[in-house]
């Protein structure tokens, strides 16, 4: 996987990204893929009952840069919703058909278990622990696990083996705080990732972590003030959840991920988002479990 413009930050480079992109959301909206008029799906099954209810509920982040960020019009833009619109349409349902709900990593388990959403799009990494309560597709990206630091790196950290003693930053819930906990017992968690750039700026954290696209993004957005130190230390590959055991689905969203590498359209959707900041990678292989 090779990464980028983004993740090589310094400050100087992103005042760079975000003179070239002209705004601090350097994430776009690509053309709509379109939408299937004519399917039909077997009796039954999920892509039947969202086919004929002509609308979706998805789950994603809405303060995530490049992946799923509260728009102007109170729309989530980015990677991960192009995955979701991408995903509607083809069960025949419109962009403007999508409901959107805002997940954290804390409730995504339980919005699909209680059907309060039918996917989760969210920078969500596969795992075996979740996979008891949930299934996924995908996946459709792989990151992996990195530091957000102050500009010009103040503190010295090249790596998470820097951190022991020394307070971090991660979101409650997530895998990131569960792996950090490897390398420091003094981690504050918040709900959202935004919530630990003040306590980095004030000096109460010496570094955020999650995955490096997630950083990067928050980089991005917030020109000059931080960088990522750029050493991953895990694999976090990016799945999208469903219920458990429903198997069609699952075989179905693969299937549309599978014609989307091959066709382009994963790549014009990463290219118009992420890929304002981060360079194309490779899309992974979808795990057919």
């Amino acid at each position: 996987m090779r990464l980028t413009k983004g993740l090589m930050i310094s400050a100087i480079a992103l005042a760079s990204v975000l003179t070239l992109s002209g705004c601090t959301d350097s994430a776009q909206t690509p053309e709509a893929a379109p939408v299937e008029e004519t399917v039909e799906f077997e009796a039954g099954t999920s892509m039947a009952a969202l086919n004929e209810a002509g609308a979706i509920t998805i789950g994603t982040k809405f303060d995530q840069p490049l992946f799923g960020l509260k728009g102007p019009d109170n729309n989530p833009v980015g990677f991960d919703v192009e995955i979701g619109k991408l995903i509607a349409a083809k069960l025949g349902i419109s962009a403007d058909k999508i409901k959107w709900t805002e997940t954290v990593s804390a409730n995504r388990e339980p919005f699909l278990q209680n059907g309060q959403v039918d996917l989760v799009v969210a920078t969500y990494t596969i795992n075996d622990t979740r996979k008891e309560v949930v299934d996924f597709a995908g996946p459709y990206y792989q990151a992996g696990q990195d530091l957000l630091v102050l500009a010009g790196n103040p503190d010295k950290i090249t790596g998470p083996e820097d951190l022991a003693g020394k307070p971090v930053c991660t979101v409650s819930g997530s895998t990131s705080e569960k792996n950090i906990a490897a390398y420091s017992d003094n981690v504050i968690a918040t709900d959202t990732y935004s919530n630990c750039l003040g306590p980095l700026r004030s000096g109460e954290v010496v570094a955020v972590t999650t995955d490096n696209v997630i950083l990067a993004g928050l980089a991005d957005q917030n020109a000059g003030e931080f960088e990522v130190v750029d050493n991953p230390f895990t694999k976090e590959p990016y799945g999208i959840g469903l219920k458990k055991d429903d198997t069609e689905f699952r075989t179905f969203i693969n299937d549309v991920l599978d014609e989307a590498y091959e066709d382009g359209t994963w790549a014009e959707a990463w290219e118009a988002t992420a890929g304002t900041v981060l360079e194309t990678p490779t899309p992974p292989a979808v795990d057919r479990y």
